[in-house]
């Protein structure tokens, strides 16, 4: 595939063609892809839940905003435990988002488009619906058809205590205990996240052959990549020795500690056969790795030239607005993935975390995957919020690299805290007994058109999670024609980074600005921001974008520039 030819500023002429791949050159270096989230995109059916017809609807926007790339969050068969996170049938559309025809035209109109297809991957674990999985338990244990999974015997006399201490990450025990086909309680199953989700064990000849079967599936109907779920949890520890993680940590890894389901070493046997693979597909199709690990050193290890192609940057993700902090992450970055020949990756949200432009001004400690609520100490002032998510998303979309963007940030789409319990779906909440909210309010469908039944989400006005009425000034119809709108920004940010060829730029460090400024340089362009609490003088130059109001000739606080010297 050829990557992007530019005619004019902020156009494109684009042509997809799979035969073609320039060593070094490939399209998912430079790409900004844009995250979506099926159920909360576009809703075509009006049954209240977003399709595939729905996203094909919105392909003239995701042109016009500019993005590379989209990559799909889960739409295969699936009960919907865990939003598609619990995959049932991975080589067919759940009919809750349309057909394998549909998404046949979606990929179709969107390469016509010169958009790519990244489809999201779940090989961690399967649903218990999987026939798999409905095959092991009526099987004996120790047969062919549990060695597909992680069964155990239990501890204690009476084999009643699970196998080891492992919690789930949506809270509660890792370990299920199964009844038997006569009736007894028999093993036990490992589920890193909910018991409707039980893990595969990747030590199976069977497993790895099955998801060989699965990415051909895929490759062959033309999609460009995958990004894979839990790359980093599929090889446990040899014996599953006992962990108690660390309570202040986040609930997919990323701490220090020596987790025995996160990072362990065998997982990249497993990249370096899928990398294999696609190789034998023409053009670039990519691997992007879903890996929370402590250090951008460490999650540089997945994208060795042999292994994935991409690793979300997730010590980026988590840094606090912070000048220092924000300089210490991107130097470690590009480091550490430069060194293995891999681009840096920046992303700000997903459907995971609390959205950025809440997140960037919450004032008490949230773990990932926590979620906020009404009930949350340290709730965001939603107007600093939204001036540090923009000055953010300014910076990020200057430094070289790849670049995700998760939908509605766009549009500047605040955390939704004020759902109500028996709104809520996500299993975090039921798991933990309402302890921790989890993920629902980065997840409310997007609104589309301002004055519109459910701003224009779905024909119907049904909607699966409740849309504040204050996203009505926030809906797409309403910020397009608004110069000043956080959708226009995006638009501008975005043009100006493709004219300028910044993905395939170098970065150099700006000095003497003043504390609490982060600045650096990027080829024709100069970026500053400042996250200190009072104006700073603005540098020479140009503006070509500016993610707010500025001074006369300064620079306020929490603002980001692009400066040009022509």
């Amino acid at each position: 595939m050829t990557s992007p030819e530019l005619a004019t500023p902020g156009a494109r002429t684009i042509t997809l063609d799979a035969r073609t791949s320039t060593p070094g050159a490939e399209w998912w270096r430079t790409a900004v892809i844009y995250q979506i989230y099926p159920r909360s995109f576009s809703d075509s059916s009006g049954d209240g839940v977003g399709d595939l017809p729905g996203v094909t609807s919105r392909l003239a926007d995701l042109e016009a905003l500019g993005v590379d790339a989209l990559w799909l969050s889960p739409f295969q068969r699936s009960p919907q435990k865990d939003a598609g996170y619990d995959v049932s049938d991975y080589c067919d559309v759940d009919p809750l988002f349309g057909t394998l025809a549909d998404f046949d035209e979606l990929l179709a109109q969107a390469h016509a488009r010169g958009i790519r297809i990244i489809v999201d991957l779940v090989p961690n674990h399967s649903s218990d619906q999987h026939a798999w999985f409905q095959e092991a338990l009526a099987a004996r244990p120790g047969s062919r058809e549990r060695a597909r999974y992680l069964f155990r015997d239990g501890l204690g006399l009476d084999g009643d205590v699970p196998p080891n201490n492992w919690e789930s990450v949506f809270g509660g025990p890792a370990w299920t205990r199964v009844v038997e086909a006569d009736g007894t309680l028999g093993q036990w199953y490992l589920h890193l996240f909910d018991s409707s989700q039980p893990d595969f064990d990747w030590s199976n000849d069977e497993v790895r052959e099955e998801f060989r079967r699965i990415l051909r599936f895929w490759l062959d109907r033309g999609v460009d990549g995958f990004r894979v779920d839990v790359a980093h949890g599929l090889v446990k520890a040899e014996g599953l020795p006992d962990h108690t993680p660390d309570p202040e940590g986040g609930s997919m890894g990323g701490d220090a500690a020596d987790v025995p389901y996160w990072g362990q070493d065998g997982v990249h046997e497993v990249y370096r056969d899928w990398n294999l693979l696609l190789a034998e597909y023409d053009g670039d199709r990519a691997l992007c790795a879903e890996a929370w690990l402590p250090t951008p050193e460490r999650t540089a290890q997945w994208v060795r030239p042999d292994e994935m192609h991409q690793a979300f940057n997730f010590a980026y993700l988590e840094t606090e607005w912070d000048a220092a902090a924000l300089r210490a992450v991107i130097t470690a970055s590009l480091r550490a993935f430069h060194a293995v020949g891999a681009p840096s990756t920046w992303v700000l949200s997903n459907h995971d975390v609390v959205r950025h432009a809440s997140r960037l001004a919450l004032t008490a400690e949230n773990p990932q995957g926590h979620g906020i609520g009404p009930l949350s100490p340290g709730k965001p002032i939603p107007d600093v919020g939204l001036r540090r998510a923009r000055a953010a998303t300014t910076v990020m979309l200057a430094l070289p690299g790849s670049a995700y963007v998760y939908q509605g940030e766009e549009l500047g789409l605040p955390e939704v805290i004020e759902l109500a319990d028996d709104a809520r779906q996500d299993p975090t909440w039921f798991r933990t007994g309402g302890e921790r909210y989890g993920r629902d309010g980065c997840r409310v469908p997007l609104p589309w058109t301002s004055d519109a039944a459910a701003y224009g989400f779905s024909p119907t006005g049904e909607s699966w999670l409740p849309q504040p009425a204050e996203w009505a000034v926030l809906a797409r119809d309403a910020q397009a024609a608004d110069e000043a709108s956080t959708l226009s920004l995006y638009r501008s940010l975005l043009s100006s980074r493709r004219a300028r060829h910044l993905g395939s730029g170098s970065l150099e460090w700006l000095e003497g600005l003043g504390e609490g400024v982060l600045a650096f340089r990027n080829g024709s362009i100069t970026v500053v921001a400042n996250a200190s609490n009072a104006p700073v003088a603005l540098p020479d130059g140009i503006v070509i974008a500016s993610s707010g109001p500025l001074g006369p000739r300064t620079l306020p606080t929490d603002t980001a520039v692009w400066l040009a010297d022509d």
